[in-house]
């Protein structure tokens, strides 16, 4: 409008070099850099929560491969068990799976106290015990299948 007093009329200008007051730029660039640092953030806490959950996930993994390891031991023994009864009695005249399985539990009381030894724990000991852990466990498999 001023220039149209002089007889021109400006219809499109182009400006290629915008400079504003140093204030104004100051403020503009800690703006851009704190909207940045806002994304930075946020991202960095996704990453961290990804890192989180697939390490729960990995750990949650590992606990059912150990658990189907244990079972799938425990199944062997358990077979291997069976076999030993069954082949022990087959071939020796007069005994009974009653008998094999005493044997049996009588070795891994030695066994458990060997373990035990090893790691300088002092326990009592009698013979009796084997035949008293051997009444209550009978007792127990009596006791559950009578239920």
């Amino acid at each position: 409008d001023v220039m149209k007093d002089y007889g021109y009329e400006i219809i499109n200008t182009l400006v290629t070099d915008l400079s504003p007051d140093s204030k104004v730029k100051a403020s503009m660039n800690e703006i851009n850099a704190s909207r940045r640092l806002k994304e930075a953030a946020a991202h960095k806490a996704e990453a961290d929560k990804v890192k989180l959950t697939k390490a729960a996930e990995a750990e949650a993994e590992a606990r059912y491969l150990s658990g189907l390891g244990v079972a799938r031991q425990r199944k062997a023994i358990v077979h291997g068990l069976q076999a030993s009864v069954s082949e022990f009695s087959n071939e020796v005249d007069g005994a009974t799976p009653k008998d094999v399985m005493d044997i049996l539990l009588l070795s891994q009381y030695f066994d458990t106290l060997s373990t035990i030894g090893a790691n300088s724990i002092i326990l009592e000991h009698d013979p009796a015990t084997v035949a008293n852990l051997q009444k209550q466990v009978g007792q127990s498999f009596l006791r559950n299948t009578g239920s």
